[in-house]
C-alpha cells in the first residue's frame, strides 16, 4: 500500500503512474520506492542549486545528460519548475531515439512546456546549436564511462554554476593502467594495480578523483558524498561542484604530479585543466 510519505505533497500521481514509479492504481513496489527514493534524495542536493540559479535567472537552464527515461528531469519539473520556475527550462540528452520520442510525448500530456529532449550523445551535445549558451546546472546520473567527462567538458564549456554528477562503469583510466603496468613496476605504487581485479577498482576511484581535481582547477567548490545507502547501488558516488571562482594553480599541479606519478600523462588532454 502506498504510504503518504512516500509521494510528495503536490505531486502529480499521473506523472509517477506515466514513469512507471506507480501502479496504474497508485501503488508502489518494491523497485519502485528505491527508485522514488534515490530520485528524491537527489532532488534534495538539486533544490538549493535551482534556488541559487533562479536568484540570477528567472528562466534558469539545465541539462540533464544520459536522461534514459528522464526520471530525474520530470521529477524536477514537477516539484521545482512548474511553480516556482515556470520560465525554466530542461533538456535531455539521450541517443536512444525511442526514449527521446517517449519523453517528448510525456511532457506534451503532462503539460510541462518548459521540457526538451534531443537524440544527442554527450559527447555531440558540446558543439551542438540546439542548445543555448548559458547553462545554469548540469546533470548527468550514471553516464557510463567517458560520457560523465563529456559531460563535465560540456559544463566547462558553458560555464554552468553547477554540476552533479553520479559517475559510472569508468574503464578508460584503468586501461590505460593496464598498459602501462610493466613501464611501472620499479614504483611500489603499482601494487594497488596490480592484481586485475584492483585496477579494475583503483582505476574507477581514481578517475572520480581526477575529476574533482579537474573541477577544482577550474574554479569550483566540490562535495563528494553518496548518493543514498549501499543496500541500493554499488556505482553511488554523487559529485557537486559549484562553481566559486576558487584558486586554481595548486589543484591544477596535484592533477599533474598525480598523472605523471601513476604513468598516466598519456590523459592530461581528458583531464584538461583551466591553468
Amino acid at each position: 500500500m502506498t504510504e503518504k510519505y512516500d509521494i510528495r505533497p503536490g505531486q502529480s500521481v499521473e506523472l509517477l503512474k506515466a514513469l512507471h514509479i506507480l501502479t496504474r492504481d497508485g501503488q508502489l513496489n518494491q523497485d519502485s520506492r528505491r527508485k522514488l527514493k534515490q530520485v528524491y534524495h537527489l532532488f534534495n542536493f538539486i533544490e538549493p542549486l535551482l534556488e541559487t540559479a533562479l536568484g540570477q535567472h528567472a528562466d534558469i537552464r539545465l541539462v540533464d545528460h544520459g536522461a534514459g527515461k528522464s526520471y530525474l528531469g520530470f521529477i524536477l519539473y514537477d516539484l521545482f519548475f512548474k511553480n516556482r520556475a515556470p520560465a525554466g527550462h530542461i533538456y535531455g540528452i539521450e541517443t536512444r531515439d525511442e526514449l527521446v520520442r517517449r519523453s517528448r510525448d510525456l511532457a506534451e500530456q503532462a503539460g510541462f512546456p518548459g521540457m526538451s529532449f534531443l537524440n544527442l550523445s554527450v559527447a555531440d551535445s558540446i558543439t551542438s546549436d540546439e542548445l543555448p549558451e548559458r547553462i545554469d546546472i548540469v546533470t548527468a546520473l550514471h553516464a557510463c564511462n567517458t560520457a560523465t567527462d563529456d559531460a563535465i567538458r560540456f559544463a566547462l564549456g558553458r560555464q554552468a554554476r553547477a554540476i552533479v554528477l553520479v559517475p559510472c562503469c569508468q574503464a578508460e583510466v584503468a586501461a590505460v593502467l593496464r598498459k602501462n603496468k610493466g613501464r611501472m613496476l620499479s614504483n611500489p605504487l603499482t601494487e594497488i594495480w596490480r592484481h586485475p581485479i584492483h585496477t579494475r577498482e583503483f582505476g574507477s576511484q581514481l578517475t572520480n578523483v581526477l575529476r574533482c581535481l579537474q573541477l577544482e582547477a577550474h574554479g569550483y567548490q566540490l562535495t563528494v558524498t553518496e548518493l543514498v545507502g549501499w543496500e541500493h547501488s554499488m556505482k553511488n558516488e554523487l559529485i557537486i561542484a559549484q562553481y566559486k571562482d576558487l584558486p586554481r594553480r595548486k589543484p591544477a599541479e596535484r592533477l599533474r604530479s598525480l598523472l605523471a606519478e601513476l604513468g598516466l600523462e598519456e590523459m592530461e588532454e581528458r583531464f584538461f585543466c583551466a591553468a
